[in-house]
């Protein structure tokens, strides 16, 4: 497997250094991060299930995919890459929002990152990456938010600490 790094940033997202990714996690160091949303016409998300196979929250119910900039990788560009080796589409992405976290996540790993959120919408299914993701379905933000409350454990954590920041974005 290749190694892949992770730009360590401060929390104001000016970059540190690089790191290997899993390492990132294991020692809980702030990385740069990017998140996706992705919409049908009929304002449905598509949700993700995370491979059964990743190093941690295997399984569990996410945003439509995540990842990492590699060193040297616009943010943009980073996010239009994941959500084509994830779940096999490409479509562009606007920048929706940034936000900070640390939370600790399976397998003793922490995910701590300054993300930053994209949005695109597309009638494409996707192809799934059976290596990153399990399934996929779409929902819509309502129905979403009352399953994050009836069952929080489906889902991973940062989704569900940034889910409500998109919630509040498309209320604006």
């Amino acid at each position: 497997m290749d190694t892949i790094e992770v730009i360590l940033v401060d929390k104001q997202d000016n970059p540190l250094g690089k790191m290997e990714k899993l390492e990132a996690h294991r020692q809980g160091r702030l990385h740069r991060a990017i998140t996706v949303y992705v919409f049908n016409s009929q304002h449905q998300l598509m949700l993700q299930q995370r491979a059964f196979s990743k190093y941690h929250c295997g399984g569990l119910w996410s945003n439509t995919c995540c990842g990492h900039p590699f060193p040297q990788e616009e943010t943009q560009q980073a996010a239009e890459r994941r959500l084509n080796e994830e779940m096999g589409l490409t479509l562009p992405l606007e920048k929706l929002t940034q936000t900070y976290y640390n939370l600790p996540v399976t397998n003793g790993l922490v995910e701590h990152e300054f993300g930053h959120i994209f949005t695109g919408i597309t009638e494409q299914l996707p192809v799934l990456n059976p290596q990153e993701a399990e399934s996929y379905r779409f929902a819509s933000l309502t129905d979403i938010g009352q399953e994050l409350l009836d069952y929080p454990e489906r889902f991973t954590p940062w989704f569900k600490t940034t889910f409500p920041l998109l919630v509040e974005q498309f209320k604006a």
